[in-house]
């Protein structure tokens, strides 16, 4: 029988997306002037504040209140009718020094032996209904918000819209489990203020409808299909919503990790990613395992896959690896056997992760929006400025987990 299945997305205004920003850019700083630092940090925003908190332990200095003013202008925070301004919020740090504690745990005299930061369980997963091995709708979900904020950004064809926004879509699917149309579509966007209710809701429901729509369509050419006259649109379902960012609701970093990873599909670990640097396996095992999943699936092993891991505090192996391919496997091979000739093919000890994804670098800013999972491998160019006036200049890899740099090893070790 058909069914409905559902994901959402936040756009890099959302108060939990800004907090998550911030964390991630304080990262990338620590990371460009010392490569071996170990950051733990959390941001809370809300009207007219920014408040930093966590555990560092680092040989550099950062003017942290430059950096998360620096990330909130950019996101588009520059009005003081926003109640939350770049340069006129406050900023409060009280991040201190990594418990001793932890960090015995976690450095070792050989760095083959480094121990995983944390316990837990994380996972990594991959389909094949779309060309990033993505699910079809988190990534349309993700695709309507990044259309909607370049939009914003433009100011030409939409002259209204502020920063904060979500989308959710809903999918039908067909017995067979492939996507065959959109359902519904829901969009709630910041705005600025209308003379009458009536009037705006007309206007932005009509705009969003004409306009983004159809760039979506055209830019994401794959999903072109899927779009229908009887799609359901539920466009700011709230009426009125001028009030957002941090001053309509408190944003605290973490608190979106299904939009960050998989829309609902598959699982999570429950760990949150932005904030930490990668000893903390909650991240770096979380992309590892997706970096697995979607090389299995390109290899033709399977269909769809879920890939989990755990781990001991302090300890490098991980406590278990498991691979469920949900039936589709197209090797004669119990999930239970895939899963110890995956053990063969990658290494999840958190140092190999480490160099096999090159996590040590500042790469992390990019990953706190739209999704850390199903984006496009890059090399960029990025610079750094200390508080004495220094710089730093860096050639990096964004998102390496999204690599099909293992498609010709996976395939060798199951013959296919």
């Amino acid at each position: 029988m058909a069914y409905l299945f559902t994901s959402e997305s936040v756009s890099e205004g959302h108060p939990d997306k800004v907090a998550d920003q911030i964390s991630d850019a304080l990262i990338d700083n620590f990371l460009a002037f010392d490569a071996e630092s170990k950051v733990a940090c959390e941001t809370l925003v809300t009207t007219g504040q920014v408040i930093l908190a966590g555990e560092v332990k680092s040989n550099t200095y950062l003017d942290v209140q430059s950096i998360a003013r620096e990330v909130i202008k950019k996101i588009g925070y520059t009005k003081s009718e926003y109640m939350f301004e770049a340069n006129s919020c406050g900023v409060l740090s009280a991040i201190h020094e990594q418990s001793a504690d932890i960090n015995q745990g976690v450095d070792r005299a050989s760095k083959e032996e480094q121990g995983a930061g944390d316990q837990g369980m994380m996972f990594g997963y991959a389909t094949n209904e779309t060309e990033n091995y993505m699910p079809l709708a988190l990534d349309l979900s993700h695709a309507l918000l990044l259309e909607l904020a370049a939009i914003r950004r433009e100011n030409n064809e939409i002259k209204y819209l502020r920063p904060d926004a979500k989308s959710q879509v809903t999918l039908e699917y067909s017995d067979d489990n492939k996507p065959v149309r959109i359902d519904a579509i829901v969009i709630s966007t910041q705005h600025d203020d209308f003379d009458t209710e009536a009037e705006m809701l007309a206007k932005i429901k009509s705009d969003l409808i004409s306009i983004l729509i159809p760039r979506v369509k055209a830019k994401y050419s794959q999903y072109a299909h899927l779009f229908n006259d009887d799609i359901t649109y539920h466009i700011n379902p709230t009426g009125k919503f001028v009030i957002g960012g941090p001053h309509g609701d408190t944003g605290l970093t973490g608190r979106k990790i299904i939009v960050d990873t998989y829309g609902g599909k598959g699982a999570h670990g429950g760990g949150a990613f932005s904030g930490k640097d990668p000893s903390k396996v909650d991240r770096s095992a979380a992309y590892a395992t997706r970096h697995i999943a979607k090389n299995l699936v390109a290899a033709g092993l399977c269909d769809e896959v879920l890939v989990q891991v755990s781990y001991a505090i302090g300890v490098a192996k991980p406590t278990s690896i498991n691979v469920n391919t949900y039936g589709t496997a197209k090797v004669n091979m119990t999930d239970g056997e895939i899963s110890k000739v995956v053990e063969t093919i990658f290494d999840m000890r958190p140092y190999f992760i480490e160099q096999r994804l090159k996590l040590r670098n500042p790469i992390y800013s990019e990953t706190a929006a739209y999704g850390h999972m199903g984006r496009t491998p890059e090399t960029v160019v990025k610079t750094f400025k200390s508080p004495d006036g220094a710089e730093k200049t860096v050639t990096v890899e964004l998102f390496t987990w999204e690599k099909l740099d293992y498609v010709d090893a996976v395939k060798s070790a199951f013959g296919l």
